[in-house]
């Protein structure tokens, strides 16, 4: 049985649908479903059930799921231990300014646990660069959110948030149990400033080309609401602010939390780092 096998039946096994399994694999499926037959006939067991509606585990499928994560955890941990004893056992992470999600959290704790003997080195960003510095070449991995230019980049989905307007607690809006862009049509935006990503600007201007003031960190987002009465996209999930409520905003489509790293230069420590995140996001 091949590493590189083992993954492919990792994923589809913690998806439980081929075509999920895929996109996480940047790979199309028809040589996945080809990868997961081969290994089938080799270990002479059905390892899932297929319908229409996805797949579950057999038995020995449920067997070889733990001994896959076992097997994977040791051969990344033996290539982490090489590039530390190579002397090349540190990692640049960025984040986008600004966050307290549990998740993250998770996230270091596991990824310290496991690689403790690793130098993780932190770059936070503000809102004018969604890559947190990938482009530039500042940081080995983002943890960051999409949509911005993906070019050279790869980029994986950890979670899909649902967002809303940001407005102040005294806003005409704001006791409104939701709220569409048209309601928000003739109000002045807070936006980035020129020179960012345009995806990135467009998607937090809910599609349009706005008027108003001009912010580069979430507290100034919240200030220039607060101070001037514009509004905003923001996180429904983000923690309260006195004086501010949040609304969702039911044509808005959520806000994607993203890990990426510059295509072709992955190693031991993004490979480690990217599947942690995985696990510490799907919990």
């Amino acid at each position: 049985m091949e590493l590189r096998t083992l993954r492919y039946f990792v994923a589809v096994a913690e998806e439980l649908h081929f075509g999920r399994a895929a996109t996480r694999l940047h790979m199309s499926q028809p040589p996945l479903s080809r990868a997961i037959r081969q290994l089938e006939s080799e270990l002479g067991a059905a390892l899932l059930v297929r319908s229409p509606a996805g797949v579950t585990l057999t038995p020995a499928g449920a067997v070889l799921l733990d001994e896959a994560r076992e097997l994977l955890d040791r051969a990344e941990r033996a290539r982490v231990r090489v590039a530390a004893a190579a002397g090349t056992a540190a990692i640049t992470v960025g984040f986008l300014g600004d966050t307290a999600d549990p998740a993250a959290t998770r996230l270091a704790d596991a990824y310290r646990r496991r690689h403790p003997q690793v130098e993780v080195r932190i770059r936070e960003a503000d809102l004018t660069d969604p890559t947190c510095g990938l482009h530039a070449g500042l940081v080995d991995i983002a943890l960051t959110r999409a949509p911005f230019d993906e070019t050279g980049l790869t980029v994986h989905e950890l979670r899909a948030d649902p967002v809303g307007a940001l407005l102040r607690a005294d806003d005409p809006l704001a006791g409104r149990d939701r709220l569409k862009l048209a309601d928000l049509a003739d109000r002045r935006w807070f936006r980035f400033p020129a020179g960012t990503d345009p995806q990135w600007q467009a998607y937090w201007n809910g599609g349009e080309a706005r008027e108003g003031p001009v912010v580069r960190a979430v507290q100034e987002c919240r200030q220039a609401v607060l101070w001037s009465g514009t509004v905003g996209m923001t996180l429904l999930d983000d923690p309260p602010v006195h004086g501010l409520t949040v609304v969702p905003v039911t044509d808005m489509p959520p806000s994607r939390v993203v890990l990426a790293w510059n295509a072709g230069e992955s190693g031991p420590l993004i490979d480690s780092f990217a599947r942690t995140a995985m696990t510490a996001y799907r919990s």
